[in-house]
């Protein structure tokens, strides 16, 4: 577990947050602003959980991953002596509908489902045992950054839920959590 007052926030690893898809209509505006503010709320020393495209992700939202986070693809290289906050970039199911990027998959909302049950209530043990080859099979956006919240947030704490939905057939969620000092 991360030391005691450290922040966590979790954002999607969607594209449609870089800049470039912002356009005039903004297709994902309230899910840019809930994760801009989450950003914010980290502060400035934050520590990137993420895939390629999740870091991404992080640098257009106002993280600048150092090399060693670019190098991370779950919480087992995390430095929990180092404070600060961490931000993990992950997402649901892409296969809860017809028109999806990975089509339906009549498995991906009851797995979302139990995933946001676990992040909601902070089942630690939950989030450590996510199926991994499940979660790859409904292409879940890092799946291991996903179960590395277990690692991460005290057992029983809630999380704040700024975003939760499915646009487009893909589960996002914005929460975050404050572990107690």
């Amino acid at each position: 577990m991360v030391s005691p007052g450290v922040k966590i926030a979790l954002v999607p690893g969607v594209l449609a947050l870089l800049p470039a898809y912002a356009g005039r209509v903004d297709p994902v505006a309230g899910l840019r602003a809930a994760a801009l503010a989450a950003v914010e709320w980290l502060g400035p020393d934050v520590q990137v959980i993420g895939d390629s495209q999740g870091l991404r992700v992080a640098e257009a939202l106002g993280v600048s991953p150092g090399l060693d986070d670019a190098r991370r693809r779950g919480s087992s290289l995390l430095d929990p002596r180092r404070g600060g906050s961490v931000l993990v970039v992950a997402n649901g199911s892409a296969r809860r509908s017809e028109k999806a990027p990975g089509h339906l998959d009549e498995r991906a909302a009851a797995f979302d489902a139990e995933l946001e049950k676990a992040l909601r209530s902070g089942d630690v043990q939950a989030l450590r045992g996510l199926d991994r080859s499940l979660a790859t099979e409904l292409l879940v956006g890092n799946p291991d950054g996903l179960a590395g919240l277990g690692d991460l947030i005290v057992p029983g704490v809630g999380a704040e839920i700024d975003y939760a939905d499915d646009p487009f057939g893909v589960q996002y969620w914005v929460m975050r959590w404050s572990n107690p000092a």
